[in-house]
C-alpha cells in the first residue's frame, strides 16, 4: 500500500514537471514569435496570435490564425518548426540529448529515468534508454528519408535553395503529424501528384503509429513476438484506417465531383490521404468545408480516437478505443474477461478506458458549449462548425472548417487549452492541476447493483 501511494506522489510530480516543460517550450516560442524579426515585414505580431501559434506548433497541431506561408517570415517558420520538432518528440527527449552533449554523461538519473518514461508512454523503467535510442533513430530516419523523396519531387520543381527547404518542412510536419505548411494551402496544389501524397502518407502513419510499436517491429526478427500493445494498436488502426477509406469512398463518391480534373487513381489516392489525415495530421489536399456531411462526420470521429499511445499523436487513442470495443463486444457476448490474443485486460485497464473517455467527453462538451457563446456560427453551417473545431483541438489535428482564423479570444484561449491537454494527456493536465491528497479507506459499503439502460 505505501509502494501504491509512493508511485502515485511520484506520478503526481512528474505530471507536473512535465506540464511545466511544455508551458516553459511555449512561453519561449511565444516570445520569440513575437519578435518583428519573426513576421515577413517586420510589423510584428498580436501577443496572442503568437501564442496561440505557439501552442498549436508545441501541441503538434497545426491550427492557424494567421497564414503560416505568408505572415511569418523564415526566422518564424524555423522557430514553429523548432517548436512541432520539441512537442511531437517530447521535450524530455530533448533535455536529455542537449545534457548528454553538453556534459558527455551517458547514465541517466532515476529522476530523469522517471521524466522520460513519463513523457514518452513507457511501461517500465528498463525501457528508458533503449527507447530514446529508438525515438530519436527513428524520427532522424523517418524525416531524413522523407526529406531526400520529398526533394526528389520538390527541387526540380522549386530549385535547389526552395525545394530543400520546403522537403525538410513538409517531412518533419508530416512525420510530426503537424498540420503547419510553407504553400498558403497546405498540399491543395498537389492534389494530381501521387507521389508526394504517398510519401507524405507514409510519413504520417510513421509518426502516427508510436515509437513503441515501431520498436517491436524492428526486433520481431529477434524477439519472434509482439507485445499485446503493439498487436491492438495495429489491430486496431488498420481497421480504423481500411474502415475510414472504404466509407470516405462511399460518402464522397470517390470524389466525383472532381472527376473532370482528376483521374481515378488519383480520386482514390486522395480519398485514401483523407481516410490518413484525421489521425491528428491536419494536412489536406481538399478544402474540409467542401467535403459531404458523411464525411465530416466520419473524420470527426478519427479525431476523437486519434492516433497510438508515445506517438506523435492526439486523441484518447487507438489503444484505448480498441479495449473499450472489446469490453463491450465482451459483456454483449456474456462474458466476464475481455481477451485479445490469448491475453486478458485488466479491470484497472478498462476502467482507466472508461474514465479517459469520460473525461474526454466532459472536456469537449464544455468546450463547444462555451464556444457556442462565443463564436458566430456563419450561415449554411450548424453545430458541426463549433464541435468539428473543439475535437480538431483535443486531437491535436488541425483540420478546420473555418472557425480558426475568425475565433475570438476567449474563443482562442479556449481552443489552446483544448490543444494543451490533447498533447500533454487528459490525466497529466488534471494531476498536474489538481492539489490531491491519496487516502485509503479500510470502510467498504455492501454492493448493490442499480438499473442501467
Amino acid at each position: 500500500m505505501i509502494k501504491k501511494l509512493t508511485q502515485l506522489n511520484i506520478f503526481d510530480t512528474l505530471s507536473k514537471k512535465m506540464v511545466f516543460g511544455f508551458l516553459l517550450i511555449i512561453a519561449l516560442g511565444t516570445l520569440l514569435l513575437c519578435l518583428p524579426v519573426a513576421t515577413r515585414y517586420q510589423q510584428g505580431t498580436a501577443f496572442i496570435d503568437a501564442l496561440f501559434t505557439a501552442t498549436s506548433a508545441t501541441c503538434i497541431t497545426g491550427l492557424t490564425v494567421v497564414n503560416t506561408a505568408t505572415h511569418w517570415s523564415f526566422f518564424g517558420q524555423v522557430v514553429i518548426l523548432a517548436m512541432a520538432e520539441i512537442g511531437a518528440l517530447g521535450y524530455m527527449t530533448f533535455a536529455v540529448l542537449l545534457f548528454n552533449l553538453i556534459r558527455g554523461k551517458r547514465h541517466l538519473g532515476l529522476s530523469t529515468q522517471l521524466l522520460v518514461k513519463e513523457s514518452l508512454n513507457l511501461e517500465t523503467l528498463s525501457d528508458t534508454k533503449s527507447v530514446m535510442k529508438y525515438v530519436v533513430g527513428l524520427s532522424l530516419y523517418f524525416q531524413l528519408g522523407g526529406v531526400i523523396l520529398l526533394a526528389i519531387d520538390f527541387v526540380p520543381r522549386f530549385g535547389w535553395k526552395r525545394g530543400l527547404y520546403v522537403s525538410v518542412y513538409h517531412s518533419v510536419m508530416s512525420f510530426c503529424n503537424a498540420g503547419f505548411d510553407v504553400f498558403g494551402n497546405s498540399l491543395m496544389r498537389f492534389r494530381n501528384d501521387p507521389y508526394v501524397l504517398l510519401v507524405t502518407i507514409v510519413l504520417i502513419i510513421g509518426g502516427g503509429l508510436g515509437f513503441l510499436v515501431w520498436r517491436d517491429l524492428l526486433l520481431y526478427h529477434e524477439r519472434k513476438r509482439l507485445s499485446l500493445n503493439s498487436k491492438l494498436t495495429l489491430t486496431t488502426t488498420g481497421t480504423l484506417f481500411v474502415l475510414g477509406f472504404v466509407i470516405l469512398l462511399v460518402t464522397e463518391g470517390d470524389l466525383s465531383t472532381l472527376a473532370g480534373k482528376m483521374s481515378w487513381v488519383n480520386r482514390t489516392i486522395n480519398t485514401l490521404f483523407l481516410s490518413v489525415t484525421p489521425r491528428t495530421a491536419g494536412i489536406v489536399t481538399l478544402p474540409t468545408n467542401s467535403l459531404r456531411s458523411g464525411s465530416i462526420f466520419l473524420i470527426m470521429i478519427l479525431m476523437f480516437v486519434g492516433g497510438t499511445p508515445g506517438s506523435t499523436a492526439g486523441g484518447i487513442k487507438t489503444t484505448t478505443f480498441g479495449v473499450l470495443m472489446l469490453q463491450s463486444i465482451a459483456q454483449l457476448r456474456g462474458r466476464e474477461d475481455v481477451e485479445f490474443s490469448h491475453r486478458r485486460f485488466s479491470q484497472a485497464n478498462i476502467s482507466r478506458a472508461l474514465l479517459l473517455v469520460f473525461l474526454a467527453s466532459i472536456v469537449i462538451t464544455l468546450a463547444t458549449l462555451i464556444l457556442t457563446q462565443t463564436e458566430k456560427i456563419p450561415q449554411g453551417y450548424g453545430l458541426e462548425y463549433i464541435v468539428f473545431e473543439v475535437l480538431s483541438a483535443f486531437g491535436t489535428v488541425g483540420l478546420s472548417l473555418g472557425l480558426t482564423p475568425h475565433l475570438t479570444v476567449l474563443g482562442k484561449i479556449i481552443i489552446m487549452l483544448l490543444m494543451f491537454i490533447g498533447r500533454v494527456g487528459i490525466f497529466t493536465s488534471l494531476y498536474a492541476l489538481s492539489k490531491r491528497q491519496t487516502r485509503v479507506s479500510r470502510l467498504r459499503y455492501p454492493e448493490e447493483n442499480i438499473l442501467i439502460g
